[in-house]
C-alpha cells in the first residue's frame, strides 16, 4: 500500500472556503460567539494543521439556545406544510449547488477521501429531499368504533423542542438525517455537532438559514465540553426530544438523563456487525461488498464490517482476491487524486485500532497485508486483513472503527447464525448467499435491524436505519423517520347518528 504524502495541504480554494464557514453559535437567527468568550481547535488529521478556532458553548448558551427554539415552536409547528417543505427542498438544492465547498470542508475536518465525502453530499442531501417530500404527507386518520357507538378520530403533532447531537465520521449525513425529519414534522431543533467536525454543520445551518428558516427554529450549539452544554437541556422540560447518534456507553448515559422527564428518544448506536460469506456465494460480489461494507469511511462507520465469518469452503479464495484489493489501495491525505484511505480521526483512533491488531497477532492471528503504523504526519492506519484470530482476541467483541477485515471460518449455517449473533450488538449484518431460501432465514433469524443480503452496503435516506439490542432505539429515515418527531392524539368521538331518526 502507498505510503501518505507528507504535503502541505493549504490551497487559495481550501482557504477561502474556510474563511467564509461561520465558527460562531446560531441562537435565535444570529451567530455570535461564546458568552465565556472561548473557543476550542478544530484541526485536519491528515496533517494535525489547525483549521478553525471554535466558539465553544458554556450551560448558558445551551439554554439560550433552548429558549429560542421554544419561542419558535408554537409558530412553526402552525406553519404550513407546504412552506416548511419549500425551505427544506430549497436548502437540498444548495447543499447539491455547494457539493465540492461541503465535500472539501468533510474531507479537512474528518479526513475522508474526497471522493466518498462528494458521496456524503448526494447521500447527506437526500434526506433533505426526502423529508421535504414527507412534510405534506402527514396523516391521521377518522373511523368507526368496532361496535359502532362512537367514532375515532387521530391526530399527529409534532413532539416540540428537540436536541440533536450528531457524530463526527458523517458530519452532513448524519445532521441532515436528524434536521431533516425535525422541521419536517415542525419541531424546533436544537443541534449539537461533534467537536471534532463541527464545521460542515455550521455551514449546513447558513444553507438553512439561507433557505428561509425562521429564527429560533434551528439552533447550533458547538462545544468541547458535550455533557456541560446538554446537561441542562436535558433537565429542563421543555425539551421534549432527544436523538443521538454515537457510542453505546455514551447513549446509556444520555439515556438516563432522559428519562427524568420522560423524553422522547431516538438512539443509534454502537455496531459489530458480521459479514457472512456461504459456500453458495458469489465470492467476487462479496469481495466487492467487503470493500465497501469495510473501507468506507476508512472504516469509520458503525455500518461497517466487524466480523468475517466465511466458509471453509471458499475462505482461501475470498482471502486472496480481498487481499489482493486491499494491496491496490492509495492511502494518503484525502484531498490528494486517487486516495483511497485516508486518516483516522484523532491519535486515540489510530492508537485503539493499532492495539486491536496486535492483540489479535498476540491471539494466533496471521498478518496478511497492512498492520504497521506509517512514519510521518497524520493519523494514518493502513488498510489491514489478518484472519484466525484466537475466540479470545478482542477484535471479535470490539467495534473496530477502523480499516481492519478480520476473518474466521465456519462450517454451516447454524454455526454462523449463533456465531453472529453472539454479540450485545445489533445494528446491521451483512450475508452473501445464492439461496433464497437461506436469505429469508438470515433476515428472520439474525438479530440485526438492518441485512445487507448480498450488498454491502444498507444505507438509504428512503429505509428505516437504526438497531436492536444495545444498538439503540428507534429509526431513521424511510417512512418511518418523521414518526419519531409525531406525537399521536386519539380523541373519541361519541356517535353521530345517536337520536336521529
Amino acid at each position: 500500500m502507498s505510503a501518505p504524502h507528507d504535503t502541505a495541504r493549504a490551497t487559495p480554494r481550501t482557504a477561502d472556503l474556510l474563511r467564509t464557514v461561520p465558527t460562531g453559535l446560531l441562537v435565535d437567527g444570529t451567530w455570535r460567539p461564546a458568552s465565556g468568550g472561548d473557543t476550542f481547535p478544530v484541526t485536519d488529521p491528515a496533517t494535525g494543521e489547525l483549521l478553525a478556532d471554535v466558539a465553544d458553548a458554556t450551560p448558558d448558551d445551551a439554554l439560550a439556545a433552548l429558549d429560542a427554539a421554544h419561542r419558535a415552536q408554537r409558530d412553526w409547528a402552525r406553519a404550513a406544510p407546504r412552506a416548511r417543505s419549500e425551505i427544506l427542498m430549497t436548502a437540498f438544492r444548495a447543499v447539491v449547488e455547494r457539493a465540492d465547498d461541503f465535500a472539501t470542508l468533510m474531507t479537512l475536518e474528518m479526513g475522508k477521501p474526497f471522493a466518498e465525502a462528494k458521496g456524503e453530499v448526494t447521500y447527506g442531501a437526500e434526506f433533505l429531499r426526502w423529508f421535504a417530500e414527507e412534510a405534506v404527507r402527514v396523516t391521521g386518520r377518522y373511523n368507526t368504533a368496532t361496535d359502532a357507538g362512537s367514532r375515532i378520530l387521530v391526530l399527529t403533532r409534532p413532539v416540540g423542542p428537540t436536541l440533536l447531537v450528531t457524530p463526527w465520521n458523517f458530519p452532513l449525513a448524519m445532521a441532515t438525517r436528524k434536521i431533516g425529519p425535525a422541521l419536517a414534522a415542525g419541531c424546533t431543533v436544537v443541534l449539537k455537532p461533534a467537536q471534532l467536525t463541527p464545521l460542515t454543520a455550521l455551514l449546513l445551518a447558513e444553507v438553512l438559514q439561507d433557505a428561509g428558516l425562521p429564527p429560533g427554529v434551528l439552533n447550533v450549539l458547538p462545544t468541547s465540553r458535550a455533557s456541560d452544554a446538554t446537561g441542562p437541556l436535558l433537565a429542563d422540560p421543555r425539551l421534549r426530544k432527544l436523538s443521538f447518534t454515537g457510542s453505546t456507553p455514551v447513549g446509556r448515559t444520555l439515556l438516563a438523563a432522559a428519562s427524568e422527564h420522560v423524553l422522547r428518544t431516538s438512539m443509534e448506536l454502537g455496531g459489530n456487525a458480521p459479514f457472512l460469506v456461504f459456500a453458495d456465494a458469489d465470492v467476487p460480489a462479496a469481495v466487492d461488498g467487503a470493500m465497501s461494507a469495510k473501507f468506507r469511511n476508512i472504516g469509520e462507520a458503525c455500518t461497517a464490517g466487524n466480523r468475517f465469518l466465511v466458509h471453509a469452503d471458499v475462505a482461501e479464495e475470498f482471502t486472496e482476491c480481498l487481499v489482493e484489493r486491499v494491496r491496490a489501495l492509495r492511502m494518503g491525505p484525502g484531498l490528494e487524486p486517487d486516495v483511497q484511505v485516508g486518516p483516522l480521526i484523532e491519535a486515540k483512533a489510530r492508537d485503539k485500532v493499532a492495539g486491536l491488531v496486535e492483540d489479535a497477532v498476540a491471539h494466533g492471528a496471521h498478518l496478511l497485508v497492512g498492520g504497521e503504523v506509517p512514519d510521518g504526519r497524520g493519523w494514518f492506519y493502513p488498510a489491514t486483513v489478518l484472519t484466525g484470530a484466537g475466540e479470545e482476541a478482542r477484535i471479535h467483541r470490539e467495534e473496530i472503527f477502523g480499516p481492519v477485515v478480520s476473518i474466521t471460518t465456519f462450517t454451516d449455517e447454524a454455526e454462523a447464525v449463533a456465531r453472529a449473533n453472539d454479540t450485545e450488538y445489533g445494528l446491521v449484518a451483512y450475508a452473501y448467499t445464492r439461496d433464497l431460501d437461506r436469505g429469508l432465514r438470515l433476515a428472520e433469524e439474525l438479530e440485526f435491524g438492518m441485512l445487507g443480503l448480498n450488498s454491502g452496503v444498507v444505507s438509504n435516506p428512503a429505509a428505516p436505519f437504526g438497531g436492536v439490542k444495545e444498538s439503540g432505539v428507534g429509526r431513521e429515515g424511510g417512512l418511518e423517520g418523521i414518526k419519531e418527531y409525531l406525537e399521536t392524539t386519539y380523541v373519541g368521538i361519541a356517535d353521530p347518528y345517536r337520536g336521529a331518526s
